[in-house]
């Protein structure tokens, strides 16, 4: 169910990572976690010391015993509520046929609000499982108190509290029915209860339906874009020829007021400068307000981006990682320098990735309503505490005059994850004194969308007589979007010299073995201001992976190694590499699935003359949350065109715990289409400081045609869970473009892949 309910949520008096549970006669038993006070106006360092990260989940279980999981992930597709609610149910042990899912609005005890990363199950799984057992707990000592029978002498199942002794049993609902008394459930108690082993779960590791896909089928499911209150103006956006720097000089609307329905145009100033030089036309209907948009006359001030190309910002990415004194270290293991200098042969190349678009299908919208002196905010948003933090600045009112109402998203990606379009629904809704939805045409939604970076990496490394790396340095230069968007989430570098957005360089700090490893990360300062970038799915090992991959295999054909068995050799899990948590087990995990996509695939058969295999295994994500991923590509090349074809994907991943198998091959499935998209397809360009693509005549995608055969294995151990909306887009590229380099010996390194590109590899 998807019941867009505000819920409030009394203060309580236990420890702000405590958990209460208790109901009245009757009403609903509510459990959660307790708040870190004045959550919203937290730092993050604030919020990682009080275990804020992972976000406060609620359950209410009513008379009739049905548990009611509140969600605050959005849901985008990747029906995150299912499985976080599966995690949550088998250890409350009720009936799944009792389950349902609703989206809250925010408010201070949910905690952070933020949907991204492949984040969600890996760091909600511990705390829902914890919740639902609590739960079942405070349930069965409700059946204590009713019985006056002892604690051990209980057993739960299915929604009903046993006691075999006496052959007495309550359902969950009789006794929420009857009352619960208050319960709190102190850290360390929640941290000594024992879960089930993996092998007596009944709900999790079970495919069972999203619970979001009826709505969604008979189109009953609440998305941004559908939100109508009464009273409601239509506004649609106007931007600026560039991309970031404008302002609005004047506005001549004169020929708009022709347009029926046309109220007025509204420059957006606002004080954070998410956005510069937008215009919004309103008008009655979205329809009108389009109309009205096309008939403004607008004479910008274009700033001082106005000159800025792809070109331009490439250049500067070369001019800084040629500078050995810009950026900062993010890994400085040994001395890779020296060992470079003394390694037997050295392999040094550089890699390119351009400027890609989200392009999500529901372009980004907004409704805003100032009632009761609290404004409501009405969309899909994937980091609701970053807007939450932004719009009382944007309206000048205090943080708890501000409620944000999640609806479904019709695509997120990382787009979502800022907060532009709320702000102008708000500036523009204040502005003209009644409620206003704000949508953006999808060519202001292209041209203005927070791009994934152009992105420069320089790699080199030292190979000793026997084959071994002793020694490996990357660059990797691009913008941050962490600098921009959320400055706090920085890290300290590991040279002291400054903070490091270490979502522009992870993937780089890698689990091969290599003794001495130096990563330089440096800021982009012409990407920075000309084209701020967001994070788009995958965010940087979508390119570090990219240039690392590519890089190991030069390596393995210039020494004479076969590419998989340097890479086994490699992933020895010594030292730092051996992993622990959730990543215990490490390298070995990553070489397992390397050896089973290997394997599956029939790597290392004879292939016929234009056709290749290439591989590559990549950790996808950050270090401390690693999901193990290893994809081996097959192509057919037109030695005389360069024209290729993806035959086929072989993905093999391990993901400690697949909560829900279906959903979690279709995310691999979505995710490994959306790389190969990334490495073949897709493609922006900048200049004279503007985007120069604006819709999917110009901005094109993978297609149907396009597909591969999918060869998906997911091993799931049954260790902890880790993510998989996101891994599958880093493994593709490189394994496309060795696969290549096999079919046709034309090694490519830039991206998107293209047929010009590997005939003129074949050439040099």
């Amino acid at each position: 169910m998807n019941k867009h309910i505000k819920v409030t949520g009394e203060k309580t008096d236990v420890s702000r990572r405590g958990f209460m549970i208790g109901s009245a006669t009757g009403a609903g038993l509510i459990m959660g976690y307790a708040v870190l006070p004045n959550i919203m106006g937290a730092s993050v360092a604030q919020a990682q010391d009080a275990g804020m990260f992972s976000p406060n989940i609620w359950v209410t279980v009513d008379g009739e015993g049905i548990a009611t999981v509140h969600i605050v992930k959005a849901e985008m597709g990747q029906h995150v509520g299912t499985a976080m609610a599966q995690a949550l149910a088998e250890e409350l042990e009720v009936p799944w046929e009792n389950v349902q899912i609703d989206y809250p609005d925010t408010a201070p005890q949910w905690g952070l609000f933020v949907t991204g990363g492949s984040w969600s199950i890996n760091w909600t799984f511990d705390q829902m499982s914890r919740a639902g057992a609590a739960g079942r707990i405070a349930l069965m000592e409700g059946a204590v108190k009713l019985w006056g029978v002892a604690l051990a002498d209980l057993r739960a199942e299915a929604g009903v509290v046993y006691h075999d002794k006496s052959k007495r049993k309550a359902s969950y609902g009789e006794l929420v029915a009857g009352g619960i008394t208050p319960r709190n459930f102190t850290e360390a108690e929640l941290k000594s209860i024992t879960l089930k082993p993996a092998a007596d779960r009944k709900i999790v590791g079970k495919p069972l339906q999203a619970l979001d896909i009826p709505e969604k089928t008979r189109g009953a499911a609440g998305y941004g874009i559908d939100v109508v209150i009464d009273g409601m103006l239509v506004g649609t956006t106007v931007v600026p020829p560039v991309r970031y720097g404008a302002t609005v000089k004047s506005v001549d609307d004169s020929a708009a007021k022709k347009v029926p329905g046309y109220v007025k145009s509204v420059i957006i100033k606002e004080p954070v400068n998410v956005t510069t030089g937008w215009v919004v036309a309103v008008a009655d209907t979205y329809a009108n307000a389009l109309k009205a948009a096309k008939a403004l006359k607008i004479d910008y001030d274009l700033g001082p981006n106005a000159t800025a190309s792809s070109d331009s910002i490439m250049k500067r990415a070369m001019e800084l990682a040629a500078d050995p004194k810009s950026g900062q270290l993010f890994v400085a293991d040994g001395d890779a320098a020296n060992a470079i200098a003394g390694a037997k042969t050295t392999v040094e190349a550089s890699y390119t990735t351009g400027l890609n678009i989200h392009a999500p299908l529901e372009p980004m919208n907004a409704t805003a309503e100032l009632k009761d002196d609290v404004w409501h905010l009405y969309c899909g948003n994937q980091f609701q505490t970053l807007a939450l933090g932004l719009l009382p600045v944007v309206l000048g009112v205090e943080k708890d005059q501000v409620v944000i109402h999640q609806q479904y998203l019709g695509g997120g990606f990382g787009r979502r994850l800022e907060a532009d379009y709320l702000i102008v629904a708000a500036l523009t809704a204040k502005d003209v004194g009644k409620p206003v939805k704000v949508i953006y045409s999808r060519e202001s939604d292209t041209q203005m969308d927070f791009t994934r970076s152009i992105t420069y990496q320089t790699v080199k490394a030292g190979v000793d007589a026997g084959g071994k790396i002793v020694g490996l340095e990357h660059d990797v230069v691009s913008a941050w979007a962490t600098a921009r968007q959320a400055p706090a989430f920085m890290a300290d570098s590991v040279d002291k010299k400054g903070k490091v957005d270490s979502f522009s360089v992870n993937g780089s700090d890698f689990w091969y073995t290599v003794p001495n490893h130096r990563v330089r990360a440096i800021m982009n300062d012409h990407a920075q201001a000309a084209s701020p970038s967001g994070a788009l799915r995958s965010v940087a090992p979508g390119w570090t992976s990219w240039a690392v991959e590519s890089l190991l295999d030069e390596v393995a054909h210039k020494t004479g190694q076969d590419p998989v068995q340097m890479r086994l050799g490699m992933l020895d899990g010594a030292g730092k590499n051996a992993g622990s948590g959730v990543t215990a087990g490490g390298a070995k995990r990553l070489a397992n699935v390397l050896e089973m996509a290997a394997k599956k695939a029939g790597y290392g058969k004879t292939m016929p003359k234009g056709k290749g295999m290439g591989v590559s295994s990549v950790p996808s994500q950050e270090r401390p949350t690693a999901t193990w991923t290893a994809c081996v590509a097959e192509v057919t090349v037109d030695a005389s065109s360069g024209e290729f074809t993806v035959d086929k994907l072989t993905v093999a991943m391990d993901v400690g715990t697949a909560v829900n198998p279906d959903g979690v091959r279709s995310q691999i499935e979505g995710s490994v289409l959306w790389g190969l998209s990334l490495a073949t397809k897709e493609q922006a360009t900048m200049k004279d400081g503007g985007i120069e693509q604006d819709n999917f005549d110009t901005y094109t995608p993978l297609r149907m045609a396009d597909m591969p055969e999918l060869d998906i294995t997911i091993h799931s151990p049954g260790s902890y869970p880790t993510g998989c909306g996101e891994p599958g887009v880093t493994a593709v590229a490189p394994a496309i473009a060795n696969a290549i380099f096999n079919a046709v010996g034309a090694r490519v390194r830039a991206l998107p892949i293209t047929a010009d590109a590997v005939k003129a590899a074949m050439k040099a």
